[in-house]
């Protein structure tokens, strides 16, 4: 058997290329949408990809299955209840593949969404015990799948988490102890609240240790997974439309078009964004009027749709050489509608100062001077409501990054602002965004709350 398991730290996403050397027959399991790696893995390994298998509509990234399609010839399979605006495999619960002495079974596990399933993978077909599971977002490690992302679409939360609850006692935890455990995300993934940063586990170690799986009954499960959820991005329920529906392929080969300043401010003009994907450091000594932050060397793809509304234009400054890169993360997300590049970025700041600012970022002390000097200071903190309960800045106003642009009208325009997080890299991304929006006095807080944190106790 032929298992690799590929991890995208900045969507904390996991996917699954599984083939049988004797028969050369292989799937792959949640693809993100820049599939070449899938293909060069399968050919240098003398595999042919028959089969794309989804686990369930993902919300959180626009997946590769149309793609590999395209480029394999393969079938694109899904539960057996999914509804697919495409032509599909479906897979019906309990149903086998056998790919040569690799099998793959299928199990239906509604709860995270109603089309979840999970697949057990079996070495050989007579071994007496499986190899491994692949839970996608129904069993992460230290956690299970939320099920409150389709409330809006008419599915009840605590139906879906009855029906989690079933799925993980029926399906998943009668597997032997020993069965090897693989996710669909791991940690900072928004998909669950809890996520290990381990990308591997047992059923035996999430039955003795997951919360979730402790429940001891269905109405404290229900209670357990549907409280204290991270605010979900808001492209979300766009990328959920996306996967389900045939839509344009990814060329992840195709150079986003070179444009000159003049290209950039007509593009404004007509709406677009200016979308700067340095780093919150290099954005802060000059960056064009207007443009939003959002670091390459982050997670930059989940935080661009956060505070960008779905369907923008953008025109992206990234250091030279990066901006394939950068449109392609983008299109991880399904936000294809990059119109181009500037071209020698920082040439261009140099030659226009006119159109050239810099980003105040404050240190913990001088945060503290401005909290002393300056009556009505607005203090914005960016974290999410599990990370604030360390402690928080006194007087601050909670709003995760993820809801900036809905309560946007509960901060003054007009006031000082400062914003902090938990290191300064999305208190650089909802900085810049207020600026953008009209905010007149905007700092952010280098170091984040940590830095606070440590200043205060040695004031102390």
């Amino acid at each position: 058997m032929i298992f690799t398991q590929y991890y995208l730290d900045c969507l904390s996403q996991a996917s699954y290329l599984i083939g049988d050397e004797t028969s050369g027959r292989a799937v792959v399991v949640d693809p993100r949408r820049d599939v070449g790696e899938y293909l060069a893995d399968a050919e240098a390994q003398g595999l042919a990809i028959e089969l794309v298998v989804e686990t369930h509509f993902h919300a959180d990234f626009l997946s590769g299955h149309l793609e590999l399609a395209a480029a394999t010839g393969a079938e694109v399979g899904y539960s057996s209840v999914a509804n697919p605006e495409f032509s599909f495999r479906p897979l019906g619960d309990g149903q086998r593949l056998e790919l040569g002495e690799v099998v793959l079974e299928f199990r239906h596990t509604p709860g995270h969404t109603p089309e979840s399933m999970c697949i057990v993978v079996w070495e050989h077909s007579d071994d007496a015990e499986p190899h491994a599971v692949l839970t996608g977002d129904t069993l992460f490690i230290g956690d299970v799948g939320r099920p409150d992302l389709l409330a809006s679409a008419g599915h009840s939360q605590a139906d879906l988490a009855s029906s989690l609850f079933d799925s993980l006692h029926t399906q998943l935890l009668t597997l032997p102890d020993g069965t090897r455990l693989f996710p669909g995300h791991g940690a900072g993934s928004a998909c669950g609240k809890n996520l290990s940063t381990e990308t591997m586990s047992t059923i035996g170690d999430q039955r003795r240790s997951n919360y979730a799986v402790l429940a001891p009954d269905r109405a404290t499960f229900i209670d357990l997974v549907t409280e204290g959820q991270p605010v979900a991005p808001g492209y979300f329920a766009h990328d959920v439309e996306l996967n389900r529906s045939s839509h344009d392929l990814l060329d992840e080969t195709e150079e986003p078009a070179a444009l000159t300043l003049g290209q950039v401010e007509d593009v404004v003009a007509e709406g677009a964004a200016i979308v700067d994907v340095r780093d919150p450091e290099e954005f802060a000594r000059g960056h064009l009027s207007g443009s939003i932050n959002v670091g390459l060397n982050g997670r930059y793809a989940e935080f661009a749709g956060s505070v960008l509304p779905v369907g923008v234009q953008m025109a992206l400054v990234a250091d030279p050489g990066t901006q394939l890169e950068a449109k392609n993360r983008l299109a991880r997300i399904g936000f294809d509608d990059v119109v181009g590049y500037l071209v020698d970025p920082y040439a261009v700041m140099a030659a226009h100062p006119d159109r050239t600012v810099k980003a105040s970022r404050l240190t913990a002390a001088a945060l503290a001077g401005r909290i002393a000097d300056i009556e009505g200071l607005q203090i914005v903190d960016v974290r999410n409501h599990a990370e604030c309960e360390g402690g928080s800045i006194p007087d601050s106003i909670r709003i995760p990054v993820a809801s900036v642009r809905d309560r946007i009208h509960e901060l003054s325009a007009d006031r000082p602002t400062v914003v902090y997080c938990a290191g300064g890299y999305r208190s650089s991304v909802v900085a810049s965004l207020l600026r953008s929006l009209g905010f007149g006095d905007v700092s952010d807080l280098v170091g984040g709350y940590p830095a606070w944190g440590g200043s205060v106790q040695q004031a102390g």
